[in-house]
C-alpha cells in the first residue's frame, strides 16, 4: 500500500508529540543532581554520539562535506541547539513543565509573525483572530505570576521565539543532506557552546552528579533530542512547519498529564483555560494549510 508523503509527515509528528511530551518531565528530573546548562550539554553530547552511530550505520559521513548545508546547520545550532534549548532548560528550573509546554504553542504565532514581516505578507482577519486567541492563551498562562515577574516563563517565551528561524534553516538544509547529518552537526556545534555558557555563568558540575542523573540524560539525549528530532526533521521535510506545529498541539496536554503523574505538578485552572484559546488560535492560523 502506497503511503503519501503528507501521511508519512503526519505520522512522524504524532510520534514526536507523544515523545516530546515527556521532555519537560525528564529534564526536570535530571535537575535533582545537575544544573540546567550542564544537563543540556550532557544530553546533547549523548545525542551527538547517537547520531554519529546512525551516520556510521547509514554510511553518510560524506554529507558533512556539503559546505552550504553546514552553514545552514550552524544557524540551526545557534537558534535551536543553543537558543531554544538553553532558554527552555533554564526556564524549567523556575517554572512548571506545564507552563513551558503551553508556552511552546506560541511557536506557530511567532512563525506567522516572522514570515509575515519577512515576506511582507498581510495577515487576514482569520489570522488576526487566531493570533489574538494565542496571545490571550499565553496571557492566561502568565496570570498566576502577574504580580511577580517569573523569569522561567519569560525565558520560555524567548526560547520559543528562536524556533521558527532555526526551523527555516533546518528545512533548507534537509534539501541537500539527511536528517541524521543535520542533527549530528547541530549537536556537535551545540555541545561546546553550551559547556562554555555553563562555565561562564558558574553552573559547574561533578562527574558524580552526571552519573547520578545518567539515565535521565541518556533518555533526553538518545530518545528526546535524538529519535524524536529525526522524526521532526523528516516530518517538516514532507509537510509545512505550520502544519507540523498544528498536529503537535496535543503535546502540551499530554505534558500536563505526565507532570501530574511523575512530578506531582497539578494542572491549575489557568493552564487548563489557556489550552483552549491556544489550540483554537493555532487552528485558525494553520487550518488552510491542512
Amino acid at each position: 500500500m502506497h503511503i503519501s508523503q503528507q501521511v508519512k509527515g503526519d505520522l512522524n509528528i504524532y510520534a514526536t508529540s507523544v515523545l516530546w511530551a515527556f521532555f519537560p518531565i525528564v529534564t526536570v528530573l535530571s535537575y535533582s543532581n545537575l544544573n540546567p546548562l550542564p544537563s543540556l550539554a550532557f544530553s546533547t553530547l549523548f545525542a551527538t554520539l547517537f547520531f554519529a552511530i546512525l551516520l556510521t550505520i547509514k554510511k553518510k559521513w560524506r554529507e558533512l562535506a556539503n559546505r552550504s548545508a553546514l552553514r545552514d546547520i550552524f544557524y540551526v545550532a545557534l537558534f535551536i541547539g543553543v537558543g531554544v534549548y538553553s532558554f527552555t532548560f533554564v526556564a524549567l528550573a523556575y517554572t512548571t513543565a506545564g507552563n513551558v509546554s503551553l508556552i511552546g504553542l506560541l511557536e506557530i504565532f511567532f512563525s506567522y509573525l516572522l514570515f509575515s514581516v519577512w515576506k511582507r505578507e498581510q495577515f487576514s482577519i482569520r489570522h488576526i483572530v487566531g493570533s489574538l486567541l494565542m496571545i490571550s492563551g499565553a496571557v492566561i498562562v502568565l496570570i498566576p505570576n502577574a504580580t511577580v515577574f517569573n523569569i522561567g516563563d519569560a525565558l520560555a517565551i524567548i526560547g520559543v521565539a528562536c524556533a521558527p528561524i532555526g526551523n527555516y534553516f533546518q528545512r533548507r538544509a534537509r534539501r541537500s543532506v539527511s536528517s541524521e547529518t543535520i542533527l549530528f552537526a547541530r549537536s556537535l556545534f551545540t555541545v561546546p557552546i553550551v559547556f562554555l555558557l555553563a562555565l561562564l555563568i558558574g553552573q559547574h558540575f561533578a562527574l558524580a552528579n552526571v552519573y547520578a542523573s545518567l539515565w535521565f540524560l541518556l533518555v533526553n539525549g538518545i530518545v528526546l533530542l535524538g529519535l524524536s528530532k529525526i522524526l521532526w526533521v523528516e516530518a517538516i521535510h514532507r509537510i509545512s512547519v505550520t502544519r507540523a506545529n498544528a498536529l503537535s498541539s496535543i503535546s502540551p496536554l499530554l505534558t500536563l498529564v505526565f507532570a501530574y503523574t511523575f512530578l506531582d505538578q497539578y494542572p491549575n485552572a489557568f493552564q487548563l483555560m489557556a489550552f483552549f484559546p491556544l489550540v483554537a488560535g493555532l487552528y485558525l492560523l494553520v487550518s488552510n494549510e491542512a
